[in-house]
């Protein structure tokens, strides 16, 4: 509020909240978060917070540590203010298209990013996966390839493809527990990205029996999954570590990304960039990738897929 006359006028100090504690942002709806905080080592209470107007137009997303004033006690109706947010190691970005000049933060502080891809029911898009491995390397995070649905068909076709890449990937199947991603999950803070449709929620519940999470079907015409997360959400694994269960997407921008750097979220193929001339469009007859591909160093599909996003930055990951 704006002072009256005779009232002292405003100072740019703010204060340091010394006192503030330490929670950690596990859920976002509405302008309210839902920080978790230790108050022992078995104990942690879920504490509703609101931003607070020094922080500006700093945002607060989930994943962020955050430092808490006022009620923290949890009780029912108490509300606590967000006075700080700590240093994120890492910040997993996207915007709605490879146009849309508004980038979006989804999570901060992950360490590792669980692609999530069905083999069949809704069929797997290479694009989408090689648009969440650029998006890992620009945001400093380990890249895991989930494969669902192994039931219906065969991972051979898209192990042939990623496996030479050395991305790490398991196999899930409807029905089996995955033990093998719960291994790969343990003590590290992970998010889950993909399609809808693909099984992250059901991969989710069996993670995390009480997390409870609906569990949507893919449009037997479209193809395409019903969104049933409407809000990302972090949740402790009970052996240790964190998982992020994000809404299914149908897109996955790089709009935040230069056209010159994609390059990079291509290892096999920046290797044999190098040989280009100066100032290569990797568009043109000039091009040493052709001849890169043809040598057997990467596949088709990964050149392809490569020069898709630097001609047609406004494609949506889901075509």
């Amino acid at each position: 509020m704006r002072p009256g006359r005779g009232s002292r006028p405003r100072t740019r100090q703010r204060p340091a909240h010394d006192d503030a504690i330490t929670g950690l942002v596990v859920a976002v709806d509405r302008g309210r978060y839902r920080c978790l905080v230790r108050q022992s080592r078995r104990r942690q209470v879920a504490v509703t917070a609101m931003r607070a107007r020094e922080l500006g137009r700093k945002g607060v997303v989930v994943g962020d540590t955050v430092g808490l004033v006022g009620d923290v006690s949890g009780e029912p109706d108490a509300l606590a203010r967000v006075v700080r947010v700590e240093p994120r190691t890492s910040v997993l970005r996207r915007t709605a298209d490879d146009t849309d000049d508004v980038e979006r933060v989804i999570v901060a502080n992950a360490e590792q990013l669980v692609i999530v891809t069905a083999l069949a029911d809704p069929e797997p898009r290479t694009g989408m996966i090689d648009r969440c491995l650029v998006a890992a390397r620009d945001a400093g995070m380990d890249a895991l390839l989930c494969l669902t649905k192994a039931d219906l068909a065969d991972p051979a076709g898209l192990l042939e493809i990623y496996g030479p890449l050395g991305v790490p990937h398991v196999v899930t199947r409807r029905g089996e527990d995955p033990a093998a991603l719960r291994g790969l999950l343990e003590d590290r803070m992970s998010v889950l990205v993909g399609h809808s449709g693909v099984g992250k929620s059901t991969l989710v519940n069996e993670l995390v029996p009480r997390a409870d999470r609906a569990v949507g079907h893919v449009n037997a015409v479209t193809g395409r999954g019903r969104h049933t997360s409407s809000s990302a959400l972090a949740l402790e694994l009970p052996d240790g570590g964190w998982i992020i269960d994000t809404p299914g997407v149908r897109s996955f921008g790089l709009a935040h990304i230069p056209p010159e750097e994609l390059i990079f979220g291509f290892p096999d193929l920046a290797e044999g960039s190098t040989a280009c001339p100066p100032q290569c469009s990797h568009l043109d007859e000039r091009c040493a990738l052709d001849a890169w591909v043809a040598d057997g160093h990467s596949s088709p599909q990964r050149l392809e897929s490569f020069r898709k996003l630097l001609t047609n930055r406004d494609e949506t990951a889901d075509q």
